[in-house]
């Protein structure tokens, strides 16, 4: 069957999608001119919630909505959707006298959340409005208001929500970003809220997690010969061994790269003692250390291992490249 290629005016799609992105990236440069108090106090007014912000929205400020509280929660800031609709008929329950709510419409007139307003005000909860019509009826109603109003949209007929909810999502990233701040929300913080990602892997996951213990760690002491150097790196198959001293301090590594080079060289290899060919002052890393910043060492120094100390010092694990891929720390 013969596929039909559909025929467009190149040129006239590329001009439409620039056109488009310059009225939502204009839309979003000209909120920062109209921040102020009201941002400001709706920051404090979060940051002394006990509860929740409540996000609420309709249609596509509604899917907006959704991906603020998303963004809030995974930020340090407690936040859950709750659908305007749903709020009327039970849903509104979810609303506790700690809470904060956040009410998305650009227009401010959704039926579906002015209905809702005169509720929330009798509750007694701090009703923050993001609207593009302060005047509208949530604005009226609202503690305090951002307004999120764009000149026009990027639909050519000046009918989709397009420049509008880009606004609102850019809006509700910049309160995020605000509270983040407020908070002293850390790396660490985002990563506990994260555990299942790449980025809590590399957060939390620490050297002691990963690393090889016990027999598993190759290491002689030296007065080793080269001869059981070698054996012990066959047997424990990291590329590698330590060579440590009486109070198992590591002070020296030796690894496959050497034995070839050492080949190459033509020395007497069964003479060879561990002292004499290995490398002095090896890279370690504490057990103690995240194991994403072994990851950076080994990288950094191109090594494939690196042998892992306590916080005495003393060798207590090692761990190479493939024991960080099977982690997914890299």
């Amino acid at each position: 069957m013969t596929e039909t290629v559909a025929h467009i005016d190149r040129a006239r799609a590329l001009a439409m999608a620039r056109e488009t992105l310059d009225i939502e990236g204009q839309a979003v440069l000209s909120l920062a001119a109209r921040l102020g108090e009201d941002f400001t106090r709706t920051v404090q007014a979060v940051i002394a919630c006990h509860g929740r912000v409540v996000v609420m929205g309709m249609g596509k400020s509604g899917h907006v909505g959704r991906k603020i509280a998303a963004t809030l929660a995974s930020t340090g800031t407690p936040a859950m959707f709750v659908h305007p609709a749903e709020a009327s008929h039970g849903d509104l329950g979810m609303v506790t006298d700690g809470d904060v709510v956040l009410a998305i419409s650009n227009s401010g007139e959704s039926e579906e959340l002015t209905v809702l307003l005169p509720l929330i005000k009798r509750m007694g909860v701090p009703l923050i409005a993001m609207t593009g019509k302060p005047g509208s009826s949530l604005g009226r109603h609202a503690d305090q208001v951002l307004d999120s109003g764009v000149d026009k949209e990027a639909c050519p007929h000046n009918l989709a929500p397009t420049a509008s909810t880009t606004a609102q999502l850019a809006l509700g990233d910049a309160l995020a970003m605000a509270l983040l701040d407020a908070r002293g929300f850390r790396p660490n913080d985002f990563a506990r809220s994260h555990p299942g990602g790449a980025l809590g892997r590399k957060l939390l996951t620490h050297v002691r997690d990963v690393m090889r213990t016990g027999d598993g760690v190759p290491q002689v002491p030296l007065d080793a010969t080269l001869m059981d150097l070698m054996r012990e790196m066959t047997a424990k198959g990291l590329g590698a061994s330590a060579v440590v001293d009486a109070d198992q301090l590591p002070v020296g590594v030796f690894t496959d790269g050497d034995l070839r080079r050492l080949i190459e060289q033509g020395g007497d290899l069964r003479t060879a003692m561990a002292c004499d060919v290995m490398h002095r002052q090896p890279r370690t890393v504490r057990e103690d250390a995240l194991a994403a910043s072994a990851a950076e060492l080994m990288e950094h120094h191109r090594i494939n291992s690196v042998l892992v100390v306590d916080a005495a010092g003393k060798l207590c694990g090692a761990l190479n490249s493939h024991d960080l891929m099977r982690a997914k720390v890299i």
